[in-house]
C-alpha cells in the first residue's frame, strides 16, 4: 500500500506539472465606458450674462472690483507663475494692451498662484496691465464663469456691457488675438449680434 500511495502521489504531481506548463485563457473584462478620461468640455454659457462681479487684491495689495473696467472688452486672462504656456503668452498680451487700451480694450491678469511668488515674478515681467491675485478665490471667480473644466492658461471674453461672451482654454497666439479684436469690435459697432459674437470666439 504504501508504494502504492507513493506512486500515485508522484503522478499526481506530474500530472500538475505539465498542466501548469500550459497557458489559461483568461477573459479580460472591458473597462467600463465611465473609466474613460473625458476630454475638457467647451465653456458653456453663463446662466447670468452678465459676468458675476468680484473682487481681488492687486500685486501691490490694493483691492481690485471688475466693474472698475466697465465699458470696455475685457480679456480675463488666468495664469500661473509656473505655467511655461502662460509665461509664454504674457508678452502677447502686454503688446496686445499697448496697441489696443485705447480701442475700448482692457487685458486683465489674473494669477491662480501665491502672492509672494507673483510679485517676485512681475518685477521682470514689467506688466502693463491689471495683475490681480489669489489662489482659491481666483480659482472661485474662474468657476463663476460656468467653465467646466480648467486648466491653465484660459482667457475669458467679456463684452463692453459687462456680458460674458465666451472663453479660450489654452495658450493664446497672434491669429487669436486678431480675431478677437475684430469680433469685439464689430460687436460694439452693433455689425454682430451676441449670438454671432459667441458663435465666433467659440470657433477659435
Amino acid at each position: 500500500m504504501l508504494i502504492f500511495a507513493t506512486g500515485l502521489v508522484a503522478l499526481l504531481c506530474g500530472a500538475l506539472f505539465y498542466a501548469a506548463r500550459f497557458p489559461v485563457a483568461v477573459e479580460t473584462a472591458s473597462p467600463p465606458e465611465s473609466s474613460v478620461l473625458a476630454e475638457a468640455s467647451a465653456p458653456r454659457v453663463l446662466d447670468t450674462v452678465t459676468y458675476p462681479e468680484f473682487t481681488l487684491p492687486d500685486i501691490s495689495g490694493r483691492q481690485r472690483s471688475f466693474s472698475e473696467w466697465q465699458g470696455r472688452n475685457r480679456l480675463v486672462n488666468f495664469w500661473a507663475t509656473w505655467c511655461a504656456p502662460c509665461r509664454r503668452e504674457i508678452p502677447l498680451l502686454k503688446t496686445f494692451q499697448a496697441e489696443h487700451s485705447g480701442n475700448g480694450f482692457e487685458v486683465i491678469g489674473i494669477a491662480v498662484d501665491f502672492p509672494e511668488a507673483v510679485a517676485e515674478y512681475a518685477e521682470s515681467a514689467e506688466f502693463n496691465y491689471p495683475v490681480l491675485v489669489g489662489e482659491q478665490d481666483a480659482m472661485a471667480v474662474a468657476e463663476s464663469s460656468g467653465i467646466e473644466f480648467i486648466g491653465m492658461p484660459f482667457t475669458m471674453f467679456v463684452a463692453s456691457d459687462g456680458e460674458y461672451l465666451s472663453a479660450y482654454i489654452g495658450e493664446l497666439h497672434q491669429e487669436h488675438l486678431d480675431a478677437v479684436v475684430d469680433v469685439m469690435t464689430r460687436l460694439d459697432r452693433a455689425e454682430i449680434d451676441k449670438d454671432m459674437a459667441r458663435s465666433e470666439l467659440n470657433a477659435l
